[in-house]
């Protein structure tokens, strides 16, 4: 046992409701997985690719939905094998089968209570065919990246989720998702070229295959015979065909797609329209082919404001018929809840009541079409009475993209937002509907009526131009007068909707569990019996994610809705969305920022000491604690800044003991010394062999903690210069901070970082100065990132008035030569400062070094030299700084190719976690390694020592300093001498 055994006891909830929670994890499923199902899966597909301990299956246990249902075995699939060997299992053994991607789903598809089947980890890619005109992406990749890649080539996909930073192409299609722009002609059904999916029965189909039909014919002959029939059957019965045509002129994923049978001739073509919006019902989707749009880069758009939600719905039509791609409505409830999203004016939380926004945008392809949408843009708002929100940007056009960026986003933050804003504790329910988009303003009257009536508070937001509304509502699910409620409110909603409007129950999110109960009510007794027919057609032993869409229970909406325990108020807000998990270095390895927050819900849940709150907390020190990166890059993707990395630097501080606290401040307090001592203890681990000192440093892991004893990495770089190179305080432009690890590890060449900021700012005309007493400072990260506050609390303070002294009270800037570094001064060391000192912090302006390099020297230097091609590493602290840009301003000075790999982010090298978990940066940089290692490159850089040394050992490949390689393209030759 090591020497600083882990207390695993430190991170049991303080505070908890006083009874369990009516929902919680069962005793008896403490042990995770039962036999025989853990057994004979392992058995079938290896112990790696079976997840069965109760943190994992708590885990995948939740979406963004109100539902929570625990799995009985998670299973992480590599391919369409694995994916048709689970299949066949199920039938054999009469099990179910449920298959998750992005688990952005509002309302339930994404989970099962037998076999869940991950199919995000191992789905990933996008093949961009006929120059950008079609597409072949994994369903595991998200919209984001795919359009990422089709943006190189003028295209982007029909389908435009707000959350397409983490929804996957699979959960789109399966859902039939489409979005703000894409109504009903750009969604899945109607721009998908082919697919390929594996049936239920294990057979797979792909559609673009010419023997696709005799295949099937061969394989499947029931299934293609009752398909026809099916077909045969509709098509005879021309009261129905009219129904279903006219329930596709609004937007409608509430059912099957029973336009199917019209639409395709075979049943290969059948199949094809029935996949998309079956929700995993009737098969697993594995490849997607696209036919992709123009993306119309020329974009103007406009926040307009009006007194009352009706009045802004009447004007929704008006800017239609102006040539708007997107007419976006969101109410005060919507707007007031935004405030929380970064950069919404304070201002909105004061708006009155029923104030209601429309944001307006038009995409054309030239200037004389945008000219054209912005005068008749014009002329519809003369006609409207606005108001005008005070210190708000809004009521007019415009076409800077940061302005139009920031509308958006506080209109996609829309669940997110109001999520955040609801009473603790407390479920929130997120539906959507359509009507004739000429009822809208009528519609919204009436849901405004209905809310008051049940005695809801909703926010309301949507797809104006189509007829297409969202809301939100929130009570608490654990207690049954509140679900009475809103079970009242549902079926009144459901009729008001299909009574008076005609309309959609579900527009744009698929049937889900919350809707199935209702969808005879919107389709008929006629139609609903046809899809029941569908799914034993194609489905006959009921394998695939039974009670998602088809549920004959009237009251199946009700069950599984999931409490909200109240955990650290800095997770708290968090509903569960998945915003955050394609940005976390751990989503591969161990557990996700939504993961995380999640497994602390249920420690809630449970009664103090519970066999189930146990094993939470014996995986939760490694799988949450340990692994997380702290990077803290989930918060810049959480649209209201949830910061599940301090959350886990919390954690790691409730650990430590006594004793260690005082020995990290010890430390802090004599850095000096430890400084000196580290840079020889590189120095000489330089000249043994890496093994020797690998074997040692491992030795040392086990015997006192592996969390806190750093392992040696073949390759690691040498000891830095011990003496940094002479600058003069006179006359200097800003004071230059070489960062304690650029003064500990050496850089990959003969001239060190120091020497070529100093060398390349002298050269620009901006001299810089390092002070004689830089040796025992640092900018705290090493304590903050570790959750040692007292350590913190002293290096950040002597870091500050050492600053302050350096700069002349702020009269100098302080450049620093790695982002993490920068960040650490710059922002978090703030809460720990003394208030004087922070006051003296205020005064300070911290440069990060590819920020003086772009802004201060570029202008005044000459390239004389450039190499070929280069590849960046932006790292997460320039995410935090927003200085990406700059970092590749300097690089395409000094290389006439810079690429920044797609699939680029936080290396979770993180200060020294990647010699603590090695494998967490080798997970979070498995696809940007296999980019870089796909080509050479004449160049590789970034900006942070560590992150460099993370990028080496994950892709085999030399990162430096980019200011390495602008003093190199800016040296003066012999000639110029």
């Amino acid at each position: 046992m090591p020497l600083l055994e882990p207390r695993h006891d430190t991170l049991r909830p303080v505070a908890r409701p006083e009874t369990p929670a009516p929902d919680r994890v069962p005793e008896d499923r403490a042990g995770g997985t039962p036999e025989p199902l853990r057994g004979e899966l392992t058995a079938l597909l290896g112990a790696e690719k079976v997840l069965t301990g109760i943190s994992d299956l708590v885990r995948y246990a939740s979406d963004a939905s109100p539902y929570r249902f625990v799995p009985r075995v998670v299973v992480i699939a590599e391919d369409i094998d694995d994916v048709s060997t689970v299949l066949s299992y199920a039938h054999g053994k009469n099990r179910e089968v449920v298959f998750r991607a992005a688990g952005t789903s509002l309302n339930g598809q994404a989970q099962g209570e037998d076999i869940l089947v991950d199919v995000r980890r191992h789905w990933t890619g996008v093949e961009v065919l006929d120059g950008g005109a079609r597409a072949r992406i994994a369903p595991g990749t998200t919209v984001a990246r795919a359009n990422a890649a089709l943006a190189r080539h003028g295209r982007v996909l029909g389908p435009d989720p707000a959350s397409a930073i983490a929804c996957t192409l699979g959960g789109v299609v399966a859902n039939n998702a489409s979005g703000m722009t894409a109504g009903t002609t750009r969604n899945a059904y109607r721009t998908l070229a082919s697919l390929t999916f594996v049936l239920p029965s294990g057979t797979v189909v792909d559609t673009a295959d010419p023997q696709a039909d005799d295949l099937l014919a061969h394989a499947e002959p029931a299934l293609c015979a009752g398909l026809l029939e099916l077909k045969e059957e509709i098509a005879s019965d021309p009261a129905l065909v009219a129904r279903i045509r006219a329930k596709y002129t609004i937007k409608n994923t509430n059912g099957y797609r029973l336009d199917a049978f019209l639409d395709g001739e075979t049943p290969v073509e059948i199949l094809r329209g029935l996949m998309v919006g079956s929700e995993g019902t009737l098969g697993f989707i594995s490849e997607t082919v696209f036919d992709t749009l123009p993306l119309d880069r020329r974009v103007t758009a406009g926040l307009f404001f009006f007194p009352s939600l009706p009045e802004a719905a009447a004007a929704v039509p008006l800017f239609t018929r102006a040539g708007a791609s997107a007419v976006e409505l969101m109410d005060g409830n919507t707007l007031r809840a935004s405030v929380s999203v970064a950069g919404v004016p304070a201002d909105w939380a004061e708006l009155p009541g029923p104030t209601t926004a429309l944001l307006v945008e038009f995409r054309t392809p030239d200037e004389s079409r945008q000219q054209a949408c912005e005068e008749a843009a014009r002329k519809v708002l003369d006609g409207l009475s606005l108001v005008s929100p005070v210190a708000s940007v809004t009521n007019v056009l415009t076409r800077d993209p940061g302005a139009i960026a920031g509308h958006w986003k506080a209109r996609k933050a829309f669940v997110t937002a109001v999520g955040g804003a609801r009473p603790s504790g407390s479920t929130l329910i997120t539906e959507d509907f359509a009507v004739p988009p000429e009822r809208l303003a009528e519609a919204c009257e009436a849901l405004l009526e209905l809310q008051t009536r049940h005695g809801f508070d909703a926010a309301v937001a949507g797809h104006a131009a189509h007829g297409n509304l969202h809301f939100l509502l929130a009570f608490d699910a654990s207690h049954p007068a509140d679900v009475r409620r809103y079970e009242a409110f549902m079926d009144d909603f459901c009729r008001l909707t299909v009574e008076r409007f005609d309309g959609s129950l579900k527009a744009e999110h698929a049937t889900g569990r919350n809707i199935a109960p209702f969808l005879e009510l919107e389709w008929g007794p006629r139609a609903t019996e046809l899809m029941w027919r569908i799914k034993r057609v194609v489905d006959p032993d009921g394998v695939l994610a039974p009670r998602i869409m088809l549920d004959r229970d009237p009251r199946a909406h009700l069950r599984g809705l999931k409490t909200i325990p109240r955990v650290e108020p800095v997770a708290d807000p968090c509903i569960e969305c998945g915003f955050c998990e394609p940005t976390c270095p751990s989503q591969d390895l161990t557990t996700t920022p939504r993961q995380r927050i999640v497994l602390r819900r249920e420690m809630m849940r449970q009664p103090e000491g519970s066999p189930v709150e146990d094993g939470l907390l014996e995986a939760y020190g490694h799988d949450a604690v340990d692994t997380c990166a702290g990077d803290s890059t989930c918060r810049l993707a959480c649209p209201v800044g949830i910061d599940t990395g301090a959350m886990m630097r919390d954690f790691r501080h409730a650990r430590h003991s006594p004793r260690e606290e005082r020995a990290a401040a010890l430390a802090a307090r004599h850095f000096r010394s430890v400084e000196a001592a580290a840079r020889l203890a590189v120095a000489a681990a330089d000249r043994i062999d890496d093994k020797w000192v690998t074997g040692a440093t491992r030795a040392a892991r086990r015997a006192v903690r592996p969390d806190l004893v750093p392992e040696w990495l073949p390759g690691m770089p040498g000891a830095a210069p011990a003496n940094l190179p002479p600058t003069a305080r006179l006359g200097a432009a800003a004071v230059y901070y070489p960062a304690c690890v650029n003064r500990i590890f050496a850089g990959p060449g003969d001239l060190s970082l120091a020497e070529a900021v100093v060398a390349v700012s002298a050269r620009a005309g901006k001299p810089v100065w390092i002070p004689d007493d830089v040796a025992g400072t640092c900018c705290a990260t090493i304590w903050h990132s570790k959750g040692y506050d007292s350590g913190n609390r002293v290096m950040a303070n002597r870091i500050v008035e050492a600053a302050w002294g350096w700069t002349a009270g702020g009269a100098l800037p302080l450049v620093v030569d790695a982002s993490s570094c920068t960040l650490g001064i710059a922002h978090e060391v703030v809460p720990y400062l003394t208030p004087e000192n922070r006051a003296l912090h205020a005064e300070l302006t911290v440069v990060d070094s590819p920020v003086w390099a772009a802004r201060d020297l570029l202008p005044h230097l000459t390239v004389r030299r450039t190499v070929g091609s280069a590849v960046l590493h932006p790292t997460c602290s320039m995410g935090h700084l927003g200085d990406e840009e700059q970092l590749r301003a300097v690089a395409e000075a000094c290389a006439d190719e810079v690429v920044v790999p797609a699939d680029a982010g936080c290396c979770a090298f993180a200060g020294d976690r990647g010699m603590l978990h090695k494998e967490l940066t080798e997970s979070a940089t498995r696809k940007e390694a296999e980019f870089v290692r796909s080509r050479p490159f004449d160049a590789h850089l970034s900006a942070n020592r560590m992150c460099e040394v993370g990028m080496d050992h994950a892709t085999g490949r030399g990162y430096y300093s980019v200011l390495l390689e602008l003093e190199r393209a800016t040296r003066p030759t012999a000639d110029d001498a």
